[in-house]
Protein backbone atom coordinates (compact mmCIF):
# COMPACT_ATOMS: atom_id res chain seq x y z
CA UNK A 1 0.00 0.00 0.00
CA UNK A 2 1.71 3.08 -1.17
CA UNK A 3 0.71 5.66 1.29
CA UNK A 4 2.39 8.29 2.83
CA UNK A 5 2.73 6.42 6.26
CA UNK A 6 4.35 3.76 4.13
CA UNK A 7 6.81 6.03 3.17
CA UNK A 8 7.39 7.09 6.55
CA UNK A 9 8.20 3.36 7.51
CA UNK A 10 10.15 2.98 5.19
CA UNK A 11 12.35 5.77 5.80
CA UNK A 12 12.50 4.36 9.10
CA UNK A 13 14.37 1.01 7.49
CA UNK A 14 16.64 4.33 5.65
CA UNK A 15 17.30 5.23 8.85
CA UNK A 16 17.99 2.31 10.55
CA UNK A 17 20.54 1.48 7.41
CA UNK A 18 22.18 5.03 7.46
CA UNK A 19 22.28 4.42 11.40
CA UNK A 20 24.77 1.27 10.96
CA UNK A 21 27.28 3.03 8.55
CA UNK A 22 27.89 5.58 11.17
CA UNK A 23 28.49 3.16 13.32
CA UNK A 24 30.99 1.75 11.38
CA UNK A 25 32.35 4.80 10.74
CA UNK A 26 33.04 5.94 14.14
CA UNK A 27 34.40 2.42 15.08
CA UNK A 28 36.53 2.74 11.59
CA UNK A 29 37.45 6.64 12.85
CA UNK A 30 38.28 5.77 16.64
CA UNK A 31 40.87 3.23 15.28
CA UNK A 32 42.43 5.48 13.65
CA UNK A 33 42.79 7.71 15.86
CA UNK A 34 44.02 5.16 18.46
CA UNK A 35 46.68 4.27 16.09
CA UNK A 36 47.80 8.04 15.35
CA UNK A 37 47.76 8.90 18.97
CA UNK A 38 49.52 5.87 20.22
CA UNK A 39 51.80 4.77 16.91
CA UNK A 40 50.66 1.70 17.13
CA UNK A 41 47.15 -0.05 17.30
CA UNK A 42 46.17 -1.00 21.14
CA UNK A 43 43.93 -4.48 20.75
CA UNK A 44 42.17 -4.33 23.88
CA UNK A 45 41.47 -0.44 23.63
CA UNK A 46 40.01 -1.17 19.56
CA UNK A 47 38.42 -4.12 21.22
CA UNK A 48 36.57 -2.16 23.77
CA UNK A 49 35.75 0.53 21.23
CA UNK A 50 33.97 -2.16 18.89
CA UNK A 51 32.10 -3.93 21.96
CA UNK A 52 30.62 -0.27 23.15
CA UNK A 53 29.69 0.76 19.34
CA UNK A 54 27.78 -2.94 18.97
CA UNK A 55 25.77 -2.59 22.31
CA UNK A 56 25.19 0.84 21.15
CA UNK A 57 23.96 -0.66 17.60
CA UNK A 58 21.97 -3.64 18.90
CA UNK A 59 20.46 -0.82 20.97
CA UNK A 60 19.14 0.97 18.31
CA UNK A 61 18.15 -1.65 16.44
CA UNK A 62 16.24 -3.28 19.56
CA UNK A 63 14.32 0.35 19.68
CA UNK A 64 13.22 0.26 16.06
CA UNK A 65 12.01 -3.16 16.58
CA UNK A 66 10.21 -2.08 19.68
CA UNK A 67 8.73 0.88 18.32
CA UNK A 68 5.34 -0.32 17.00
CA UNK A 69 4.41 -2.34 20.45
CA UNK A 70 5.76 1.09 22.45
CA UNK A 71 3.12 3.12 20.34
CA UNK A 72 0.50 0.38 21.17
CA UNK A 73 0.96 0.30 24.51
CA UNK A 74 1.18 4.12 24.62
CA UNK A 75 -1.60 4.48 22.15
CA UNK A 76 -0.24 7.26 20.51
CA UNK A 77 -1.37 5.91 17.10
CA UNK A 78 1.93 5.98 15.27
CA UNK A 79 1.70 5.49 11.70
CA UNK A 80 3.03 1.40 12.10
CA UNK A 81 -0.23 0.99 14.31
CA UNK A 82 -2.64 2.59 12.04
CA UNK A 83 -1.41 0.70 9.29
CA UNK A 84 -1.76 -2.32 11.07
CA UNK A 85 -5.43 -1.08 11.96
CA UNK A 86 -5.79 -1.10 8.24
CA UNK A 87 -5.63 -5.12 7.46
CA UNK A 88 -8.50 -6.38 7.23
CA UNK A 89 -7.41 -9.17 8.97
CA UNK A 90 -7.48 -6.97 12.33
CA UNK A 91 -10.07 -8.66 14.78
CA UNK A 92 -12.64 -5.94 14.65
CA UNK A 93 -12.65 -5.75 10.98
CA UNK A 94 -12.97 -9.15 10.87
CA UNK A 95 -15.37 -9.65 13.28
CA UNK A 96 -17.33 -6.48 11.53
CA UNK A 97 -16.67 -8.78 7.90
CA UNK A 98 -18.61 -11.89 9.58
CA UNK A 99 -21.22 -10.66 11.82
CA UNK A 100 -22.54 -7.09 9.81
CA UNK A 101 -21.47 -7.09 6.34
CA UNK A 102 -23.31 -4.19 5.32
CA UNK A 103 -21.74 -2.21 7.97
CA UNK A 104 -18.26 -3.54 6.85
CA UNK A 105 -18.90 -2.38 3.68
CA UNK A 106 -20.25 1.05 4.65
CA UNK A 107 -17.43 1.36 6.45
CA UNK A 108 -14.66 1.15 3.81
CA UNK A 109 -16.14 3.33 1.40
CA UNK A 110 -16.38 5.54 4.06
CA UNK A 111 -12.72 4.83 4.52
CA UNK A 112 -12.14 5.67 1.05
CA UNK A 113 -13.96 9.37 1.27
CA UNK A 114 -12.47 9.92 3.96
CA UNK A 115 -9.11 9.42 3.12
CA UNK A 116 -9.47 11.30 -0.20
CA UNK A 117 -11.22 14.14 1.76
CA UNK A 118 -7.94 14.40 4.18
CA UNK A 119 -5.86 14.57 1.07
CA UNK A 120 -7.68 16.97 -0.28
CA UNK A 121 -8.05 19.20 2.77
CA UNK A 122 -4.34 18.95 4.17
CA UNK A 123 -4.96 16.47 6.78
CA UNK A 124 -4.33 12.95 8.31
CA UNK A 125 -5.51 10.89 5.55
CA UNK A 126 -4.28 7.88 7.26
CA UNK A 127 -5.91 8.28 10.64
CA UNK A 128 -9.23 9.53 8.66
CA UNK A 129 -9.08 6.05 6.72
CA UNK A 130 -8.92 4.12 9.83
CA UNK A 131 -10.85 6.41 11.87
CA UNK A 132 -13.71 5.48 8.90
CA UNK A 133 -13.05 2.18 8.92
CA UNK A 134 -13.48 1.43 12.65
CA UNK A 135 -16.61 4.59 13.40
CA UNK A 136 -19.02 1.50 13.49
CA UNK A 137 -18.00 -1.36 15.33
CA UNK A 138 -20.50 -0.17 18.17
CA UNK A 139 -22.96 -1.90 15.77
CA UNK A 140 -21.50 -5.19 16.54
CA UNK A 141 -23.71 -5.32 19.70
CA UNK A 142 -26.74 -5.25 17.59
CA UNK A 143 -26.17 -5.89 13.85
CA UNK A 144 -29.28 -6.48 13.41
CA UNK A 145 -30.92 -3.25 14.10
CA UNK A 146 -29.28 -1.46 11.37
CA UNK A 147 -30.70 -1.20 8.10
CA UNK A 148 -27.33 -2.74 6.06
CA UNK A 149 -27.42 -5.61 7.86
CA UNK A 150 -30.71 -6.82 7.66
CA UNK A 151 -30.42 -8.16 3.94
CA UNK A 152 -34.08 -8.72 3.49
CA UNK A 153 -35.02 -9.89 6.85
CA UNK A 154 -37.60 -8.21 9.30
CA UNK A 155 -36.81 -4.68 10.43
CA UNK A 156 -37.04 -5.04 14.50
CA UNK A 157 -37.91 -1.14 14.81
CA UNK A 158 -41.35 -2.30 13.09
CA UNK A 159 -43.68 -1.52 15.77
CA UNK A 160 -41.18 -0.54 18.43
CA UNK A 161 -41.61 2.99 20.17
CA UNK A 162 -39.44 5.81 18.20
CA UNK A 163 -37.86 6.74 21.41
CA UNK A 164 -36.89 3.28 22.26
CA UNK A 165 -35.42 2.84 18.40
CA UNK A 166 -33.50 5.72 19.11
CA UNK A 167 -32.01 4.49 22.36
CA UNK A 168 -30.84 1.87 20.10
CA UNK A 169 -29.45 3.68 17.28
CA UNK A 170 -27.37 6.01 19.40
CA UNK A 171 -25.90 3.80 21.76
CA UNK A 172 -23.37 2.50 19.12
CA UNK A 173 -21.10 5.43 19.16
CA UNK A 174 -21.02 4.49 23.45
CA UNK A 175 -20.47 0.66 22.40
CA UNK A 176 -18.25 1.43 19.84
CA UNK A 177 -16.09 3.91 22.32
CA UNK A 178 -16.38 1.10 24.55
CA UNK A 179 -14.69 -1.99 22.25
CA UNK A 180 -11.97 0.26 20.95
CA UNK A 181 -10.94 0.81 24.87
CA UNK A 182 -11.33 -2.28 25.25
CA UNK A 183 -8.89 -3.23 21.82
CA UNK A 184 -6.53 -0.41 22.88
CA UNK A 185 -6.95 1.59 19.74
CA UNK A 186 -4.74 4.59 19.47
CA UNK A 187 -6.58 7.32 21.43
CA UNK A 188 -6.83 9.63 18.15
CA UNK A 189 -9.37 6.73 16.95
CA UNK A 190 -11.52 6.39 20.30
CA UNK A 191 -12.49 10.07 19.82
CA UNK A 192 -13.51 9.84 16.17
CA UNK A 193 -15.94 6.64 16.67
CA UNK A 194 -17.07 9.27 19.75
CA UNK A 195 -17.68 12.39 17.24
CA UNK A 196 -18.65 11.21 14.42
CA UNK A 197 -22.54 11.89 15.32
CA UNK A 198 -21.81 14.92 17.32
CA UNK A 199 -25.01 15.67 18.68
CA UNK A 200 -26.60 14.96 15.66
CA UNK A 201 -30.44 14.34 15.82
CA UNK A 202 -31.73 10.48 14.23
CA UNK A 203 -34.05 12.40 12.34
CA UNK A 204 -35.94 9.29 11.06
CA UNK A 205 -37.39 8.43 14.60
CA UNK A 206 -37.73 11.95 15.51
CA UNK A 207 -40.15 12.63 12.28
CA UNK A 208 -42.03 9.44 13.55
CA UNK A 209 -42.24 10.39 16.79
CA UNK A 210 -43.89 13.94 15.78
CA UNK A 211 -46.15 12.56 13.22
CA UNK A 212 -49.64 13.91 14.03
CA UNK A 213 -47.60 17.53 15.07
CA UNK A 214 -47.31 16.10 18.82
CA UNK A 215 -44.74 17.97 21.16
CA UNK A 216 -42.06 15.17 21.73
CA UNK A 217 -38.50 16.49 23.68
CA UNK A 218 -35.89 15.92 21.35
CA UNK A 219 -33.01 15.35 23.43
CA UNK A 220 -33.81 11.30 23.50
CA UNK A 221 -33.53 11.60 19.93
CA UNK A 222 -30.21 13.09 19.91
CA UNK A 223 -26.81 11.41 19.70
CA UNK A 224 -24.87 11.79 23.49
CA UNK A 225 -21.16 12.02 21.88
CA UNK A 226 -19.69 15.50 20.93
CA UNK A 227 -19.16 17.32 18.13
CA UNK A 228 -16.05 16.65 15.86
CA UNK A 229 -12.49 18.63 17.42
CA UNK A 230 -10.81 17.43 14.73
CA UNK A 231 -10.90 17.78 10.58
CA UNK A 232 -10.44 13.83 9.83
CA UNK A 233 -13.51 13.76 12.55
CA UNK A 234 -15.69 15.74 10.59
CA UNK A 235 -14.34 14.51 7.38
CA UNK A 236 -15.77 10.73 8.52
CA UNK A 237 -18.93 12.51 9.72
CA UNK A 238 -19.46 13.40 6.51
CA UNK A 239 -18.15 10.38 4.85
CA UNK A 240 -21.00 8.43 6.83
CA UNK A 241 -23.94 10.76 5.74
CA UNK A 242 -22.63 10.53 1.99
CA UNK A 243 -22.10 7.30 1.76
CA UNK A 244 -25.45 6.60 3.14
CA UNK A 245 -27.02 9.34 0.77
CA UNK A 246 -25.30 7.90 -2.03
CA UNK A 247 -26.71 4.80 -1.62
CA UNK A 248 -30.12 5.74 -1.19
CA UNK A 249 -30.70 7.41 -4.38
CA UNK A 250 -31.72 5.16 -7.56
CA UNK A 251 -30.39 5.45 -11.07
CA UNK A 252 -29.26 8.50 -9.79
CA UNK A 253 -26.39 10.67 -11.86
CA UNK A 254 -23.53 13.13 -11.24
CA UNK A 255 -25.91 15.81 -10.33
CA UNK A 256 -28.32 14.34 -8.49
CA UNK A 257 -25.43 12.49 -6.14
CA UNK A 258 -24.12 16.19 -5.46
CA UNK A 259 -27.07 17.74 -4.68
CA UNK A 260 -27.40 14.69 -2.09
CA UNK A 261 -24.11 15.20 -0.41
CA UNK A 262 -24.68 18.89 -0.69
CA UNK A 263 -28.00 18.58 1.39
CA UNK A 264 -26.78 16.14 4.18
CA UNK A 265 -23.52 18.26 4.74
CA UNK A 266 -25.57 21.90 4.82
CA UNK A 267 -27.36 19.95 7.28
CA UNK A 268 -24.88 19.15 9.53
CA UNK A 269 -22.90 22.87 9.32
CA UNK A 270 -27.16 23.83 10.46
CA UNK A 271 -26.92 21.94 13.21
CA UNK A 272 -23.44 23.06 14.12
CA UNK A 273 -21.61 19.94 14.23
CA UNK A 274 -18.75 21.31 12.17
CA UNK A 275 -17.86 24.14 14.27
CA UNK A 276 -15.48 22.97 16.37
CA UNK A 277 -13.39 20.87 13.54
CA UNK A 278 -11.18 23.45 11.86
CA UNK A 279 -12.48 22.51 8.49
CA UNK A 280 -13.11 26.13 6.91
CA UNK A 281 -16.06 26.75 4.20
CA UNK A 282 -13.34 26.26 1.51
CA UNK A 283 -12.28 22.97 2.74
CA UNK A 284 -15.81 21.56 3.64
CA UNK A 285 -16.46 22.84 -0.35
CA UNK A 286 -13.70 21.15 -1.13
CA UNK A 287 -14.59 17.47 0.61
CA UNK A 288 -18.22 18.18 -1.20
CA UNK A 289 -16.82 18.01 -4.75
CA UNK A 290 -14.68 15.24 -3.92
CA UNK A 291 -16.90 12.74 -2.29
CA UNK A 292 -19.43 13.58 -4.76
CA UNK A 293 -16.91 12.83 -7.26
CA UNK A 294 -16.10 9.29 -5.48
CA UNK A 295 -19.80 8.22 -4.87
CA UNK A 296 -20.73 8.81 -8.74
CA UNK A 297 -17.73 7.35 -9.86
CA UNK A 298 -19.85 3.69 -8.53
CA UNK A 299 -22.33 4.33 -10.50
CA UNK A 300 -20.21 4.38 -14.02
CA UNK A 301 -22.18 2.27 -16.81
CA UNK A 302 -21.17 -0.94 -17.50
CA UNK A 303 -20.95 -2.49 -21.15
CA UNK A 304 -23.50 -5.09 -22.26
CA UNK A 305 -22.18 -8.56 -23.16
CA UNK A 306 -23.59 -9.88 -26.17
CA UNK A 307 -25.69 -13.08 -25.29
CA UNK A 308 -24.64 -16.17 -27.43
CA UNK A 309 -25.27 -16.06 -31.01
CA UNK A 310 -28.66 -17.45 -32.20
CA UNK A 311 -28.42 -20.85 -34.23
CA UNK A 312 -29.45 -18.96 -37.10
Amino acid sequence: MATEAGRRVASGVLLLTAASFVAAALILGLVVLIAMTFGRLDSAAVGRAVFGMGWGLLALVGAFLLLPWMGRLSRLGDDVRLLELCDPGAPLLRELMDRAPGTYNHSIMAGALAYAGARAVGANALLARVGAYYHDIGKLVRPQFFVENQLGLRNPHDGAPPAQSAFIITAHVREGVVMAEEARLPRAVVEIIAEHHGTSLVTYFYRKATAGDIEVDEAPFRYEGRPPASKEAALVMIADVADAAGRALVDSGPVQIEEAVRKVVAAKVADGQLAASGLTDAEVEEVVCVYAKMLAGLRHGRVEYPGEPSEE
